[in-house]
């Protein structure tokens, strides 16, 4: 009976948006990967190379370049992405500064798929009474970055394969770029949160850059495709996806960002990982979320384990933003002292 109440407040609080989703065209995107003439058949060849690439490849495709334009004003750091895209509006990188003093233990902040603008500004504020200084970062496509004509961020996750592949690379880039910023600052040591969409690039980010000393992935998922394909909040992604691509292509094709690919990376490490997921979502299915901690176990990856009683959209609702809230404090505050 919980379960049923739970998604049925799940598809209400999905359903409110609905106006504003839209079913965008299927597209193997090779332009964004480096040749956009290519004919479809060629385009889906170019593209599982490119996959294949990246996975033997993945240090330094993930390896972002010097950035030398940071600029702090009025609360807000920007600099210029480290992977340029077709848009201008996207290529400058956006993050709210919340110090919590000049030195101490920062941590970089990576919120959901189609973050308003004051999403997590909240986390933000409690991280700093814990005495943890905070980095949020604008996701590519969301807000300032958003080119005009769009009111979601459907450029960072769509039937667009290849643009989602270079959204997810360019979010992880420019995450170990605001590292760089904070370690430049005298703020350390470093952790990461991701939430959701913002898990994927926190995942990723950690698997790359031992310099993050502890990291929260908050609704967790081995596979980027199987969330897309079975998720309440990208039902209308799928529909765009559907007769096109089955999600075994889809999963082989997603790999580079998908954290499955990265398992590897974290085992034997000592750095500490808080991994949470709710019983009751329908955008991260539990089933998929609970494959993830059993590697962990199975991997010997050091971690913790919050299950929340509630389901996806319900976690940023009270008591459940509270309850998370509060335990993403707590951890980085013990493993960041």
């Amino acid at each position: 009976m919980l379960g049923r109440l739970f998604h049925a407040w799940e598809k209400h609080l999905a359903s409110r948006d609905d106006a504003e989703r839209r079913v965008l065209p299927f597209d193997w995107g090779a332009g964004f990967l480096g040749d956009g003439t290519l004919p479809d058949p060629e385009a889906r060849a170019f593209l599982h190379d490119y996959v294949k690439k990246a996975l033997a490849e993945d240090e330094a495709y993930f390896q972002p370049r010097e950035v030398s334009d940071f600029r702090l004003h009025n609360g807000q750091l920007t600099f210029t992405s480290p992977l340029p895209t077709p848009y201008p509006d996207n290529n400058l990188a956006h993050a709210l500064f919340f110090p919590a003093g000049r030195r101490g233990p920062a941590v970089v902040v990576l919120p959901q798929w189609n973050a308003q603008g004051g999403a997590q500004t909240g986390l933000c504020r409690l991280l700093n009474l814990f005495g943890l200084t905070a980095l949020r970062l604008t996701l590519p496509y969301h807000g300032p970055r958003m080119p005009a004509g769009l009111v979601r961020a459907d450029y960072m996750l769509s039937p667009n394969l290849g643009r989602t592949l270079q959204a997810c690379r360019q979010a992880v880039l420019e995450a170990r770029s605001a590292i760089t910023w904070l370690l430049r600052e005298g703020y350390g040591p470093i952790g990461v949160i991701g939430t959701s969409l913002g898990s994927a690039i926190a995942f990723i980010t950690l698997a790359h850059d031992q310099r993050a000393r502890a990291g929260v992935l908050n609704h967790i998922s081995p596979y980027f495709a199987d969330v897309v394909w079975r998720g309440l909040s990208t039902r209308h992604v799928r529909q765009g996806l559907e007769g096109r691509i089955d999600l075994e292509e889809l999963r082989q094709l997603w790999l580079p960002i998908s954290p499955r690919s990265y398992y590897h990376r974290l085992q034997g490490s000592e750095r500490g990982f808080l991994l949470i997921y709710a019983r009751y979502d329908l955008s991260f299915p539990p089933d998929e979320s609970r494959r993830v901690v059993e590697a962990f176990q199975q991997l010997g990856i050091p971690h913790q384990k919050l299950i929340l009683p509630c389901g996806h959209y319900t976690t940023a609702k009270f008591p459940f933003n509270f309850m998370d809230g509060l335990a993403i404090a707590r951890f980085f505050r013990k493993k960041l002292r």
